[in-house]
């Protein structure tokens, strides 16, 4: 049945949250800091290694990049897009409605929204999250998607354990975001192939490097207004 992937991911990260609730308790601020820039760090170097794969290749000995233009090309309009909807504005007003309806607007450490947006970033972007929902919607393959249900509920410990309940509202965003892949996954199938799908993690790649730059230096990089980007190598090929 297609979208028992995103069931147990979103299991997972609610499952991961809640370790994460009891665990914060008794955790001091300086242990919370450090935990942020260690996730913050792996992130960035996550992001790196696949990005690398995407642009480097060896031919004959000698290592060439590759996909350049479309690396570019796709970045430009995919932030073009993702600014005229401007996503991530929806994304923090998302958040600001659900610490509303859960903690009656109070947000003692101001972090909720920050915790939403951050870990829905986290969770949507990447190369699993694409592959793992085309599988489930093509084949009715989980196994990506159990993988990655494992590594988002490790973060969403560490995540929530630093930054809070906001977490926990994440699985809207991957429910939507997953889902939808999957379940339009049929009918982009005469499109898809090895190439594409390699060239939309190269994108996701990237964003998830800038999404560690956050991370660790303060808000640098508008993510959510990059998303688009990661879905231009599709459209490229439909058009041509």
């Amino acid at each position: 049945m297609a979208g028992i992937g995103t069931v147990i991911n979103v299991a997972a990260v609610l499952s991961g949250a809640t370790i994460g609730i009891l665990i914060k308790g008794g955790l001091p601020k300086r242990f919370q800091d450090t935990m942020t820039g260690a996730i913050a760090l792996c992130t960035m170097f996550i992001g790196i290694s696949g990005a690398m794969s995407g642009l480097l290749a060896l031919t004959e000995g000698a290592i060439e990049t590759r996909d350049t233009m479309m690396m570019i090309g796709s970045l430009i309009l995919g932030a073009l897009t993702g600014e005229w909807i401007d996503i991530e504005k929806r994304l923090e007003n998302l958040g600001e409605w659900c610490k509303a309806r859960t903690t009656g607007g109070q947000d003692k450490g101001g972090s909720f929204v920050e915790a939403f947006v951050t870990s829905s970033l986290l969770f949507c972007v990447g190369a699993m999250a694409i592959v793992g929902s085309l599988e489930d919607g093509l084949n009715h393959n989980y196994d990506v998607l159990f993988a990655k249900s494992i590594m988002d509920g490790v973060m969403a410990i560490v995540f929530t354990a630093s930054l809070g309940i906001g977490v926990y509202f994440s699985v809207i965003p991957i429910i939507i975001y997953q889902g939808g892949i999957t379940f339009l996954a049929g009918f982009v199938r005469p499109y898809l192939n090895e190439a594409v799908i390699s060239r939309m993690s190269f994108v996701g790649s990237i964003l998830i490097f800038a999404l560690g730059i956050n991370l660790l230096f303060g808000k640098k990089v508008k993510i959510g207004n990059l998303l688009p980007a990661m879905f231009y190598p599709l459209l490229l090929q439909f058009v041509l």
